[in-house]
This record gives C-alpha cells, structure tokens and sequence, in this order.
C-alpha cells in the first residue's frame, strides 16, 4: 500500500476533513449517549405500576384466564373462592389447575397473551418474583419466594430457611431438621380444624410433637379453649407435666366414697399407647407407665 503524503493536501481540504472528523466524533457521543437513555428508561418501564395492581392475595400486574371454565380472575384463589362459593351449584364447583394457565392479561395494556414475565405489547414486568413452573406473580418480593422441585410448588420464606422432607413430602423449617417425627404425606391433608388444604395453604403451618400437621392460628385457637391434645390422635401437643402434677393434688384432695375404693379399670394413655389396669376415680385416672393423665377407660 501506497503511503500518503500528508503535505499533498490542500490546506482548506484538510480543515474540512478535521471538521468531518468532528462531527462524526459528535455523532458517536450523541449515539452513546441515546443508547444509555434507553437503558435508563428500561426499568422504569418494567416498574411501572408497581404495588399497585393485584387482590387480597398477590400484588400483580397481571390477570389469568382460568383453563378449566375460560373466565379471568385476578389469581387462582379468587377462582377457587368464586367457584367453590355456597351459592355456586355444587356439580359446577371446581379449583384452578395452576400448572395448567396458559393465558395472562397485562393489568395496565389490557393485552392478552401467553404466560410470560414482560408484557409483549407495554413491556411492563407482570410480577418482580415469576415462576413459569406454577404460573405465579407476585410482586411483592419480601415473601422470599422460592420453587420447592420436592413440593412442585413454590413457597415463602426462603429457601436457605427450609428443607424438603421427602418422607413427609414437603418443606419445613431447618430448626425440624433433625427433629422432627416423620409422617408420611403429613401435609398432604386438610387442616383437623378449618379443614383447609395444608399442602396448598397460604397461612403458617405447624408440626405437633406427634408428626401431624397443622395452622398455626388453629392451634392457638385449640389453646384458648383449653384443648391440648392433637384433634386426630389425642396426643397432647404441648408439655403437660405441671397440669397433671394439678391433677395429682386434686386427686388427692377428692376421695372416693368406700363403694369405690376397690374398683379398678383399664384405660389406654393416649400419649404413650400403653394399656394398663389402675383404680377407678372420678377426676381422672393415671397412666402407670408415663403418668399422664390423658387417658382414656377402655372397659371397667
């Protein structure tokens, strides 16, 4: 190649080409500068309408068309709530098949279109959390949502915070880990109070120290009318050693009359299982083996 001799050029011819140079460094910068504009706009666009659209159960800024009968609800629980209603004919109640949506409408473009994070058509993000796998949006991050792949379903509370128990098919807290009894399918069932779903609930759930599952409002619930032992095997659910100590003064305090004195009667204690024969009494009777009295008379 040809080397160019710089002082060939014409002195006016040379300004110009300078001046060429300039505006074309102009309009690179302009170029740059359009371009991180865009970037800047892109969350606000995303953000747009943040917290302010969703029901009583997520903030979102989408609706979904239910699969099963093809009408829109703002979530699935709206659905079942609609659907499973005492006024609705009970061979048309139903629940929503999460798994099974295929169909969002944007909140704010009204667009409808396949389930997806970002509006096709106004490129608002429909929920800041986004599970393609349940459907979910939700955005109201601070839940710490997470997929469990053992439950197939998401959670909250994150996952560093749970485990899944694979005997009792579900999540639990890791202060369970190494404590908890193993029941299996003991959250696959309805709550023994409230009879909702535990597997599927939205409120805390707990373990009793008999493995059975329950909410943890219901169990409060039990508390304040003084019952203390698990609504489907009558274990107590809580230490009882100072109630029955109660119950071994009042004894005490309570003789039988002398027709009594020698009857006996075999109970079975509902905390340990154990069968045993003991005298009869009015107030209670005693299991011999784990002195608890929450027992039961199984034949005089």
């Amino acid at each position: 190649m040809a080397e160019v001799d710089i002082k060939s050029f014409d002195p006016q011819e040379f300004r110009l080409f300078q001046q060429m140079g300039s505006c074309s460094q102009h309009f690179n910068e302009d170029f740059i500068f359009s371009e991180e504009s865009m970037n800047v706009e892109t969350p606000q666009i995303l953000d747009k309408g943040l917290m302010e659209y969703g029901c009583l159960h997520y903030r979102r800024r989408c609706r979904i068309r239910a699969p099963c009968c093809n009408e829109v609800f703002d979530c699935r629980h709206c659905h079942n709530e609609a659907k499973n209603n005492i006024n609705v004919d009970q061979k048309h109640r139903h629940d929503m098949p999460r798994h099974e949506v295929k169909q969002v409408i944007c909140s704010l473009c009204g667009t409808e279109q396949e389930v997806q994070q970002v509006c096709i058509n106004c490129g608002v993000c429909m929920g800041k959390y986004f599970c393609e796998t349940c459907k979910l949006f939700d955005d109201d991050t601070s839940k710490k949502q997470y997929h469990c792949d053992g439950c197939g379903i998401c959670r909250i509370g994150g996952p560093e915070n749970f485990f899944h128990c694979y005997k009792c098919g579900c999540c639990y807290s890791n202060l369970l880990k190494n404590s908890h009894p193993c029941v299996e399918g003991a959250m696959h069932h309805d709550c023994p109070v409230c009879f909702e779903f535990l597997f599927e609930s939205r409120y805390d759930v707990t373990v009793l120290p008999c493995g059975h599952t329950i909410h943890k409002s219901c169990l409060k619930e039990m508390r304040d009318h003084y019952q203390y032992a698990c609504p489907l095997c009558s274990k107590s659910v809580c230490d009882m050693s100072k109630v029955w100590e109660k119950f071994d003064m009042e004894i005490a305090a309570t003789p039988m009359p002398e027709s009594y004195l020698n009857k006996m009667v075999w109970i079975l204690c509902n905390d340990c299982g154990k069968s045993s024969e003991v005298q009869f009494h009015v107030v209670a009777q005693k299991c011999m083996n784990c002195k608890s009295y929450n027992t039961r008379q199984t034949r005089s």
